[in-house]
């Protein structure tokens, strides 16, 4: 099957992201929010991605208006009817997800691939709310979206050959790289990232070092291009959190067992980029 339509389900960051990589790469693109300011700020996202693009040299101004057109925004999954490809961004909760996923089983044709940018769900646990689990798969993008090369893309237990094969062609045309990951809790990235993250947190709880210690330790000691505490601050503490109780639950293993400061700092509203205050604070 052909895909020229695809449809993106949430207008937050990682939505806004996908939905301005597969319109870059002249795919026809709907995204969908139940919020319409949320998708009017996506929107005046997208266009001011695409001007840094411009400034840059590396797009021009036709190439980013017609970026522009390809782009629709709506309120309803309805409008998805006819996509050829879907990929879900909306939070990070497994019964939204499901509830999600049912609905679009009974909205877009049967052969059409349902993707999730879960960073942690099982895959499984999607598939079964749909009657299509070959054609149920994860399609982890990093942020920021329009710039990070890797793809996680993950095989459900009952996910074809065939719709695997579809997902990595997307992402060529998308210009990243593609890397297949078993369904499991948090499949590579997070699993290895997340508890990083959570024993930097402790170092800043027991006093070890402060944030900017432990951050300045990772990047010119081990060459990461940011510190983790930076890093937990801008994937936002409460996604960190929320990843953390996947691998918690899924493994029943007191190693992913969330940090207590990550607990109080989400219950105290400080998430991160996203709330002004983290493990810093942003104007």
């Amino acid at each position: 099957m052909a895909i020229e339509t695809i449809g993106v389900i949430g207008a937050g960051t990682m939505g806004s992201g996908i939905a301005q990589s597969f319109a870059q790469a002249g795919f026809a693109v709907r995204l969908v929010d139940v919020s319409a300011p949320m998708l009017e700020r996506a929107r005046a996202s997208i266009a001011k991605s695409l001007a840094k693009f411009v400034d840059k040299g590396t797009l021009t101004a036709a190439d980013r208006d017609a970026v522009l057109t390809r782009l629709s925004v709506h309120t309803g999954v309805s409008f998805l009817a006819d996509a050829d490809y879907v990929v879900e961004a909306i939070v990070e909760d497994a019964d939204a997800k499901r509830a999600l996923f049912s609905t679009l089983d009974t909205v877009v044709r049967p052969e059409v691939i349902l993707a999730s940018n879960t960073s942690s769900i099982p895959i499984a646990t999607l598939a079964a709310a749909t009657t299509r689990a070959d054609r149920v798969l994860g399609m982890h993008f990093m942020n920021p979206v329009p710039l990070m090369v890797l793809v996680e893309v993950i095989r459900g237990p009952r996910t074809s050959d065939a719709s695997m094969r579809t997902a990595f062609d997307l992402c060529a045309k998308l210009g990243k790289t593609a890397v297949e990951s078993a369904d499991r809790p948090g499949f590579i990235a997070n699993r290895v990232l997340m508890p990083m993250i959570n024993e930097a947190i402790y170092a800043v709880m027991e006093g070890v070092g402060t944030p900017e210690a432990v951050d300045t330790v990772m990047k010119l000691g081990m060459n990461h291009p940011m510190g983790p505490l930076t890093l937990a601050d801008f994937i936002g503490l409460d996604v960190c959190l929320a990843i953390l109780r996947v691998l918690h639950d899924g493994f029943k293993d007191a190693k992913y067992a969330p940090c207590p400061l990550l607990e109080r700092m989400v219950a105290d509203g400080k998430l991160g980029r996203k709330s002004g205050e983290g493990f810093y604070k942003y104007s």
